[in-house]
């Protein structure tokens, strides 16, 4: 688990950096199928990532086989300006990001936090450009 500070939420992308690569989702792009759990459903609205006015990327929280999952997915018209970016996911309780992981692909998926009994959001974010946290569920 890592400690969220505001100053955190602000560089979720550059936290997301420093955790090693093989934590990160590479497999094939299913927009919104949870690779880890097929039956999951989306809880709360969608935040939007947006850059120079732009929408960049959608971010969503999912609960399903006994735990909730943070989704990022950076939007096409974002991808065809930009060249490299990461994108960045997490499950956060409180001001502690758990499950983070990041990705140079198009989408990514947290793997799964065991936070059912505990107030949630989902963050996502854009390297170190943008980010956007979904509503509270509890």
């Amino acid at each position: 688990m890592k400690k969220l500070s505001r100053r955190g939420v602000r560089i979720l992308a550059a936290v997301g950096l420093a955790v090693p690569a093989t934590l990160a989702f590479a497999g094939p792009a299913h927009a919104e199928t949870n690779p880890r759990c097929v039956g999951s459903v989306q809880i709360g609205a969608t935040a939007y990532v947006t850059v120079g006015g732009q929408t960049a990327a959608s971010v969503k929280q999912y609960k399903g086989c006994g735990k909730n999952y943070a989704y990022t997915y950076v939007w096409q018209q974002y991808r065809e300006t930009h060249g490299s970016y990461q994108v960045c996911t997490s499950i956060v309780t409180g001001s502690t990001l758990r499950d983070l992981q990041c990705s140079s692909g198009k989408e990514v998926w947290s793997l799964g936090a065991d936070t059912l009994s505990v107030c949630t959001r989902a963050l996502g974010g854009i390297s170190d450009v943008a980010q956007k946290e979904t509503e509270v569920r509890c």
